[in-house]
């Protein structure tokens, strides 16, 4: 007994400390957790917190102030970044910003952005550098707080590259990260 009473205070006191270094996060519900699934957990918060360093370098915007939402769709799909406060007009101007470049750097084949964020083993991120000029087309427009791009193609390989290019950035950019069409505003 006496065990379990130590245990479950140096728990505790880990839990705190974990807490204080993450007061912006969510806490871990530990109550229906496995240790397998309690390391897959804290693996992934880690690997979210390295990409959001990395991000930095590459992204203009504040991750925390705006989403990425990631759609899939039968030709390839779309991504969104855009402010959480549609209003936040240096965030949309960031947004719109960064999404013109990184559109005109992956019509050239040019990932560097995605590889220095999410590493060069990123599914799918093979694939879409190895596409041949023009095998993707990739259309911007401007969003109600933000800015979209629209990834189209007929090769079904990379169609499937950019499904599991969008699954990686979902998992890797976490709480920043949204799938479908829950914040789709099209500008009026």
């Amino acid at each position: 007994m006496l065990k379990i009473l130590i245990a479950s205070c140096v728990l505790s006191v880990f839990a705190a400390s974990i807490n204080a270094q993450t007061m912006d996060r969510p806490a871990m519900d530990h109550s229906n957790m496995d240790h397998a699934a309690h390391m897959k957990m804290t693996a992934d918060a880690q690997r979210q917190a390295e990409v959001s360093e990395r991000g930095r370098d590459v992204m203009p915007f504040d991750l925390a102030a705006t989403t990425h939402i990631f759609t899939r769709t039968a030709e390839g799909g779309t991504q969104q970044v855009v402010a959480r406060k549609s209003t936040d007009a240096a965030e949309v101007k960031l947004a719109r910003q960064h999404l013109k470049e990184i559109r005109e750097q992956f019509l050239k084949s040019d990932f560097s952005g995605p590889t220095h964020i999410h590493g060069q083993d990123m599914p799918g991120l093979s694939d879409l550098k190895a596409a041949k000029p023009g095998q993707i087309a990739i259309d911007y427009k401007d969003v109600k707080g933000g800015g979209q791009l629209t990834y189209k193609t007929a090769d079904a390989t990379l169609v499937a590259a950019l499904h599991k290019w969008f699954a990686a950035q979902l998992s890797d950019h976490g709480k920043d990260a949204m799938g479908g069409h829950a914040l789709h505003r099209p500008m009026n």
